[in-house]
């Protein structure tokens, strides 16, 4: 059983904590991130991830979810931080949370995302906000996507924000961020000559292929793009088609996170027909 240290003042330990929520390049360098909520730090634990510290609201009455915590993590340094405090670290204005994990993050590795016949990789291109991210993240773990991949210059997938607004999946789905879509370009060409036929395809409202006509069974890349400029040139030229989804009414565009959702239920939509019917069928 880990000893309890008291945290009552904005000392240097509290500071670290900090920065965790709000300085992405300490988040990093840490190697770690701050987990709020219930269900994102249950997820945590249940897959695996390594817990590097807990704390504890030192006014609270645990509850029985809170034990089962401490229990699942012991060995791992435990603070008892005053309700202030915690109140400032948890998100909330109104409330302070009875519990808050500091959590490893895992390598930015393309390995991390499995590969094979049904492989469905999906790829944000330079998002924005944090918040479209963590919506991604839920929907491709949702709809069965093996991974999600950031590249170029883009949000983080564990600044708070993404962490809250995937609801957890951040820990059931692997996430790599990479810096080029050349990365994960080279990666496909390398599975492609390993005789996996991936193909690359993007979304785009002035796309080459409707979304429900085309074949999305078998090991895809399929990229979306950022909130305001979409795909990058780079990304366009690398795609073996173009998906357009079809909308009628005065809008002439969805939301990245809502556009990626929309295909990656259509990927699943096929991929069940596929299931039941013993082939591939897009009807």
């Amino acid at each position: 059983m880990s000893r309890t240290l008291r945290i009552s003042t904005r000392n240097a330990t509290f500071q670290q904590w900090q920065a965790l929520l709000t300085n992405r390049t300490k988040r990093h360098r840490a190697g770690e991130f701050l987990v709020q909520g219930v269900r994102p730090i249950t997820l945590a634990l249940e897959h695996g991830w390594p817990v590097h510290a807990i704390l504890l609201d030192d006014a609270h009455r645990l509850s029985q979810w809170s034990h089962d915590v401490l229990d699942r993590t012991s060995g791992v340094s435990r603070f008892a931080v005053e309700r202030e405090l915690m109140r400032e670290l948890g998100g909330k204005d109104d409330e302070s949370p009875e519990l808050l994990a500091v959590v490893g993050m895992p390598a930015d590795d393309l390995a991390r995302i499995p590969t094979g016949p049904q492989m469905l990789t999906l790829v944000f291109d330079r998002p924005t906000t944090p918040a479209n991210i963590g919506a991604l993240i839920r929907s491709a773990d949702a709809f069965g996507a093996s991974g999600l991949v950031v590249t170029g210059h883009a949000a983080d997938p564990y600044d708070p924000k993404a962490v809250r607004a995937s609801t957890g999946s951040l820990f059931a789905l692997p996430v790599v961020q990479v810096a080029s879509h050349r990365e994960v370009v080279d990666d496909v060409v390398a599975l492609r000559r390993s005789g996996l036929p991936v193909e690359i395809l993007g979304s785009d409202e002035g796309g080459d292929a409707d979304l429900a006509t085309h074949d999305l069974t078998g090991p895809k890349v399929i990229a979306i793009g950022n909130e305001t400029r979409g795909l990058s040139s780079a990304w366009r030229e690398a795609c073996d088609h173009i998906l357009r989804i079809p909308m009628t009414g005065a809008a002439s565009s969805l939301n990245a996170a809502a556009a990626g959702t929309v295909v990656l239920y259509e990927a699943a939509r096929q991929r069940a027909a596929q299931t039941v019917a013993g082939t591939p069928s897009v009807s």
